[in-house]
């Protein structure tokens, strides 16, 4: 026996974008490689991928990846699906794709959404969740309602990662984290429940549901098939992955309620570890975390993704009306005086009703370029603090600390605006990419390499940075935030009248 370095590769298939990334077993990231995820959007509302050529790109990267690193797929020990929850990717009775995968961003169910959630009393004690638009059987029920011949076909139905999962390994499984945030599992057993099934309306799909199985439980090996398109050893080890909100909160060391942990990539996600479970009217959803216990979490699409979006509209031709380092200058000569323009990031969906979308508010003719990219900023941050006072009044106190991650990372002066509107200190990590850490701690631990999450964070992830919030932009932002909700307040019984009209144009 040798003392080999081990290597773990991680595929994290986000919303925005897809990254291959390997980490070895002292948390030293070796490499990455990404790509766009690409978004097909045949309609207002819809958002999908197409799996084969989702595959295709994750082989090309997975080669990349092995290329930047100077390896060679013999030389890698695990490999780890990370992927974005909710969605709904889905296989035939044959065991193979037949229709697109949905994103976690789709939001083509909104009625059926807010119709089931006008009824959760009936399974919250059962699932602990309140209903989302893009949680699992709100859209299959979208789809045996309005698709019903794709609906029929249906023999398979997985979380994104766990689809991976199968293309890697041939295996069809479905990891408990991921399928007890889709209000699917009985949070008390740990198990399906036929009576979730019922409430939505979709009791033939309970036999479609794959076996259960746990983050760090060897899920099969490198199929001969896979191997080819990725460079990959067959037989190689592949375990079970993580839902990307568990990935991130294990490699920032989010292991118990004194510490908070914020994703800020396309979704906005804010969670903490627990002992025991949110209650209905705290507003926040409950999932089965891989430490034990459960993670509390209060989420939704509206943080940085907006940021790209706006930047894309601004201009005729789709291009970035101002690169990411224009943007970091802007934000380091500016404060939070600059702009009283407030911007409203729910362009993907929304955390205060499932009917509001995007906007800005306070628009004069003098209102500047800059001034509203700015704003674009602070909602992002604004919606984060919603979702944060959520959790704090679930947990009673505030946390010692925020861990931060997702691209917002990239950006100083905003991981500072994190700390100066939240008023509390946020801390990131050594390792840029979260979600391939994450993944590579739960190979390490799944291997045996570790013997613990707590043993794997800390011989593989490090602090980088502290963020003290700054007491007099602190209470700039306390006012905009006020008025950020009294307008939320005053809107909320409009959105649907726009709904109303939206739909009245497509027809």
């Amino acid at each position: 026996m040798t003392n080999a370095t081990k290597h773990f590769l991680t595929i994290d298939n986000g919303g925005t974008n897809t990254k291959v990334i390997i980490v070895d077993q002292d948390g030293r990231q070796l490499s990455v490689s990404s790509f766009p995820t690409d978004a097909i959007e045949r309609r207002p509302g819809f958002r999908e991928v197409n799996p084969g050529q989702m595959w295709r790109d994750i082989g090309k990267a997975v080669k990349a990846a092995l290329e930047s690193a100077g390896l060679d797929g013999s030389q890698i020990d695990g490999v780890v699906p990370v992927g974005h929850g909710k969605g709904l990717y889905v296989l035939g009775k044959d065991g193979k794709p037949f229709m697109d995968g949905i994103l976690s961003s789709d939001s083509r169910a909104a009625d059926l959404a807010n119709e089931f959630e006008s009824r959760v009393t009936e399974i919250y004690p059962i699932s602990h969740q309140h209903v989302m638009v893009m949680q699992f059987p709100v859209l299959l029920r979208w789809l045996k309602d309005n698709e019903p011949e794709q609906y029929a076909r249906i023999g398979h139905v997985l979380s994104n990662k766990d689809f991976i999962r199968h293309f890697l390994t041939g295996e069809i499984l479905e990891e408990r984290g991921d399928a007890s945030g889709n209000n699917l599992v009985n949070l008390e057993t740990g198990e399906y429940d036929g009576r979730l099934f019922d409430f939505f309306g979709i009791p033939e799909m309970l036999e479609c549901m794959p076996k259960l199985v746990s983050a760090t439980d060897r899920c099969g090996s490198i199929a001969a098939e896979a191997a080819a398109n990725t460079g990959l050893a067959e037989g190689t080890p592949v375990y079970a992955g993580l839902f990307d909100i568990d990935a991130c909160a294990l490699a920032t060391g989010v292991l118990s309620d004194d510490i908070f942990s914020i994703t800020a990539g396309t979704w906005n996600i804010n969670v903490f570890p627990s002992k025991t479970m949110a209650p209905l009217d705290g507003g926040c959803m409950n999932s089965v975390f891989p430490t034990g216990g459960t993670l509390v979490e209060a989420s939704s699409p509206t943080s940085a993704g907006n940021l790209d979006y706006v930047l894309r509209m601004m201009t005729a031709d789709g291009s970035k009306a101002a690169s990411y380092d224009e943007l970091g200058a802007m934000l380091e000569r500016t404060d939070a005086k600059y702009t009283d323009v407030l911007f409203l990031p729910f362009l993907y969906g929304s955390n205060v009703n499932l009917g509001a979308e995007g906007a800005f508010i306070g628009l004069r003719s003098s209102s500047e370029r800059d001034q509203l990219l700015r704003a674009v900023y602070e909602g992002v941050v604004f919606a984060h603090r919603h979702h944060v006072e959520q959790l704090l009044r679930v947990l009673g106190h505030k946390p010692k600390a925020i861990r931060i991650s997702g691209g917002v990372c990239n950006s100083d002066p905003w991981v500072q605006m994190f700390a100066d509107v939240l008023n509390l200190p946020v801390e990131t990590v050594a390792v840029t990419e979260l979600g391939g850490l994450g993944g590579a701690m739960c190979a390490a631990v799944g291997s045996g390499l570790y013997g613990s999450f707590q043993e794997a964070f800390g011989n593989m992830s490090k602090l980088a940075k502290r963020f003290e919030p700054h007491a007099d932009q602190t209470a700039v932002y306390d006012r905009k935030f006020e008025a950020y909700e009294a307008l939320l307040t005053a809107l909320d019984g409009g959105w649907a009248a726009l709904r109303d009209m939206q739909n009245s144009l497509e027809r």
